[in-house]
């Protein structure tokens, strides 16, 4: 997970943590955590390149849904960044 950007990485989390991770979803949450507007140019090409890398999976919910779920490789590399992160923060 170490050459993700920052924004994939907070993607990642947030597929991981939402319990219906569809687009808008995932567009708000990212929204009140950044407080700005997140562009639609920018969500939805860094979830298709997070597929791709086969971190996350997207599939249709309906013809103008896409939801996505995080990929067992995605796991790993959730559950590795914790585990580094927790050598220097420990809360």
């Amino acid at each position: 997970m170490d050459d993700l950007t920052k924004f994939r990485r907070d993607l990642l989390y947030v597929v991981s943590g939402l319990d219906d991770p569809h687009g808008l979803a995932i567009h708000e949450e990212l929204e009140d955590y950044y407080e700005k507007d997140v562009h639609h140019g920018r969500l939805y090409p860094n979830l298709d390149t997070l597929a791709e890398e086969g971190l996350i999976e997207k599939s249709q919910a309906d013809r103008r849904t896409n939801v996505y779920s995080v990929t067992s490789q995605g796991e790993h590399e959730l559950k590795a960044r914790r585990e580094w992160e927790s050598q220097y923060v420990d809360l």
